[in-house]
């Protein structure tokens, strides 16, 4: 075989491909959309589900019936729409959209929007929606597109209300965002030449010689540039929209676009129905993507909105769990309680020595005594504070707060200067006495000396105590009050996890109109992000993006910690006592030897390992004679019942590592069934007759004889059995030990020799001259439930 490695003109360049098997031609293009009605169907089938799912109906039977599925298929599908409706509380479909965000394995994150409009509608939708992410941050993102959804993979720095996605587009105004998006696309270019071709303007034959595709490409592309330049233009020297010309061919392209490889007209239509109210439209916060998302997040090629590659998608980055484990999907989409308390308590800050505690106050701008007292972990915090406000690094500050009807106002009075620096403490601190003394609330915070330039635009009111000389590096420093209340709320959102603004309200003694605003600055910032985080939370919260991102990471790894596998001791440790094989586990008596037999049913063994090594292992003063009521009860069975692998091995003798198994009667059919021999192999006329007898009626002792002289291939059968045992009935546990004692044997000697077998059997002068190869033909007579291909396997 050989690789291709060029092709040229006339030439095809190609290397030994070192027998490696030919591979099948592929090229990237435009998948065929999914039509309008079959998205309608879809759209149809999920709203059922969603219909049966909230009422608690069977929706496996439900599909088997009525979409006629098997029932593996069934049982799939209704599971996959299952785990889809507890993680999104509902299933997407033309009348619910749902747009889904979580974090991927890099820190950013990704958008899916769940619309089964078909491949046309959210092709156009996705671009449009890129087009506007790239006017509003600034950054061009990846995107892709499917009949099922929309993905957009967002960078570190993006940060908005998830909400507001759905009113990014406008009806009115999307057909012209979207013209400027497909000016960029592949599918512009593709058709551009398409129309070039078909038109003539660009010829396919020069000179009666047709003209190559890389030359044709290239005139056409020098057609673009003459009727459309701004195409091909540099786009640092293009300010705003690009402008389309009045070209019939530009025009052609364009429409082909708009209603060809996309709808315009059905985008509008949806467009139309969100702003109306018709399309009900719902954003969920995620810790992982939801079941659905996994299409959209392994989406190949042709799906993808701009030219970045299938290794650089920052899709591949996402992290997506088997959603269908019943361990962890109930808690799909949920944020763990536990994660976040342990993210809070890791990302507030901790003071060892004075230098720390000067930290954490210049990180958290205010600080109470109380979080004083937490940060030192236990230990007194007083030393540490008097050793800061000894070094004039840190001071107290204390300002009063009423409440008015329906917001919390700061009360201003007359207060002294914050940084004096007259050192008159005792003066001041009567004053504060005589100020504090008919106020509603007082607060008392500590704040360090950098931070008091910030607490004086935001409290400008506020008492110092005692005096605090301002250092150089912020002297003369002037704030306007909402950078200032910013950056409070910036430096507090660091170490805090998720809180709402009324809490952030309460704490600051802030207006909430205040706290509102600065959180929306550090949201468009992207250094937040809003949502319900934390389960029993009742109002909208805010959070870090850093926190959150630890917070979904731990999430994510309780939820794998539930199917990580145990280690191998672990795993070990598990396997001896489940098999009853350590002293803590084992069994005694016959019941508890038929309970190690249940456990081992069907399994093969070599012979001489069931007794010496297996039971003995697992029973208590294992006595053999348990074993030889269980199978005269009939409960118990015993045989060969796999298949040789060679289909027509020479004869051999049964051997002390013979497999053999122990069975429970009820379950021989099963096993038979399950290890039914090919009916292919040929046997011989001697083998043929004992198949046939042993089919006839189950092998008895007393058809023993009748067997072997069937297939004379049993000398000296006669001696076996003495003629004082009368019926079988009265000798099973005498034939069975003989058969036990036979297969034991070594040769003939050893048979001869083995005088009494465990202290219950003597063999006579008349039976030394019995052969090893009886031992297999024997034990087989005396198993009813063994199969006949396995009796003439052994037999010599």
């Amino acid at each position: 075989s050989w690789r291709i490695l060029r092709i040229n003109s006339g030439v095809v360049r190609v290397e030994d491909a070192k027998g490696q098997p030919p591979g099948i031609p592929f090229w990237l293009g435009e998948a065929p959309a999914r039509t309008a009605e079959l998205s309608q169907a879809v759209s149809d089938l999920r709203m059922e589900m969603e219909k049966r799912l909230a009422g608690g109906q069977n929706t496996t039977q439900w599909l088997a019936q009525e979409m006629q599925l098997p029932a593996h298929a069934a049982q799939q599908l209704g599971e996959y729409f299952a785990d889809t409706y507890r993680s999104l509380s509902t299933i997407p479909s033309q009348q619910t959209l749902v747009m889904e965000r979580f974090f991927d394995e890099s820190g950013g994150m990704q958008l899916v929007l769940h619309a089964p409009f078909g491949n046309r509608i959210n092709r156009a939708w996705g671009l449009a929606l890129r087009k506007r992410f790239c006017r509003s941050f600034n950054f061009e993102l990846q995107a892709a597109a499917t009949d099922e959804a929309i993905v957009i993979s967002l960078g570190t720095q993006h940060s908005f209300p998830l909400e507001e996605v759905f009113r990014y587009l406008n009806s009115k105004t999307v057909c012209d965002l979207l013209v400027q998006a497909l000016l960029d696309a592949p599918m512009f270019t593709i058709r551009w030449r398409w129309n070039a071709t078909r038109s003539l303007a660009v010829p396919r034959f020069r000179g009666g010689a047709k003209i190559a595709a890389p030359l044709q490409r290239m005139e056409s592309e020098n057609l673009l540039a003459a009727v459309f330049p701004d195409q091909l233009a540099c786009l640092e020297h293009i300010v705003g929209d690009r402008e389309i010309p009045d070209h019939p061919l530009v025009k052609q392209t364009i429409d082909d676009c708009l209603t060809e490889a996309m709808d315009i007209d059905g985008l509008e239509e949806v467009l139309r129905k969100i702003e109306s109210g018709d399309i009900r439209c719902i954003a969920r916060d995620l810790p992982e993507p939801s079941p659905l998302a996994a299409e959209i997040l392994n989406a190949r090629p042709y799906a993808f909105l701009d030219n970045a590659p299938l290794e650089e998608r920052r899709t591949q980055a996402v992290y997506t769990r088997r959603a269908s484990e019943r361990s962890g999907s109930d808690g799909l989409g949920i944020l763990d309680s536990a994660a976040i308390e342990k993210v809070q308590r890791e990302a507030w800050p901790e003071a060892a020595n004075a230098d720390e505690l000067h930290d954490a106050l210049v990180l958290l701008g205010l600080m109470t005594p109380e979080e004083i007292q937490r940060t030192a972990n236990g230990e007194s915090a007083v030393p540490l504070v008097s050793a800061l406000v000894a070094e004039n690094r840190a001071t107290r500050v204390v300002f009063a707060a009423q409440h008015s009807k329906d917001r919390e106002v700061l009360k201003c009075g007359s207060a002294l200067p914050l940084s004096s620096g007259d050192g008159k403490s005792e003066k001041r601190s009567r004053w504060v006495g005589s100020a504090l003394q008919n106020t509603s609330a007082t607060r008392a915070f500590c704040i360090a000396a950098e931070r008091l330039p910030m607490i004086q635009a935001i409290y400008p009111n506020a008492i110092v105590e005692p005096d605090l000389v301002l250092p150089d590096s912020v002297r003369g420093k002037v704030l306007d009050r909402a950078d200032a209340v910013r950056e409070l709320v910036r430096g507090r959102m660091e170490v805090c996890g998720p809180i709402s603004a009324s809490e952030l309200s309460e704490m600051f003694v802030l207006s909430r109109s205040e706290i509102d605003a600065a959180l929306l600055a550090l949201e468009a910032e992207g250094f937040i992000l809003r949502g319900k985080f934390r389960p029993s939370a009742t109002e909208q919260e805010w959070c870090d993006r850093r926190l959150l991102a630890r917070v979904h990471r731990l999430t994510i790894d309780r939820l794998r910690a539930e199917i990580q596998p145990v280690s191998l001791q672990d795993f070990y440790r598990f396997l001896f006592a489940w098999q009853r094989a350590d002293l803590e586990h084992r069994v005694e008596g016959p019941e508890g030897l038929q309970s190690v037999l249940e456990q081992l049913d069907g399994c093969e063994l070599p012979l001489t390992a069931w007794e010496s090594a297996v039971l003995a292992a697992r029973v208590n003063d294992y006595d053999p004679e348990w074993l030889d009521r269980l199978c005269f009860s009939g409960r118990v069975g015993w045989g060969r019942l796999s298949s040789l692998q060679n289909p027509n091995p020479r004869a051999f003798a049964p051997l002390r590592t013979s497999p053999i198994a122990l069975y429970q009667r009820e379950n021989l059919h099963d096993w038979l069934h399950l290890t039914q021999a090919d009916s292919s192999v040929e046997l011989s006329v001697s083998r043929r007759r004992i198949v046939s007898t042993r089919r006839a009626r189950f092998c008895h002792v007393r058809q023993f004889r009748r067997i072997a002289s069937a297939s004379r291939s049993l000398k000296q059968t006669t001696h076996i059995w003495p003629e004082h045992w009368k019926t079988p009935t009265q000798n099973k546990s005498r034939q069975h030990r003989v058969c036990r004692a036979l297969v034991f044997a070594r040769n003939a000697d050893h048979v001869a020799t083995i005088g009494k077998w465990r202290g219950k059997f003597r063999a006579r002068p008349g039976h030394r001259k019995i052969c090893a190869g009886i031992a297999a033909p024997l034990w087989r007579c005396f198993s009813p439930f063994a199969r006949a291909r396995d009796f003439w396997r052994d037999v010599v």
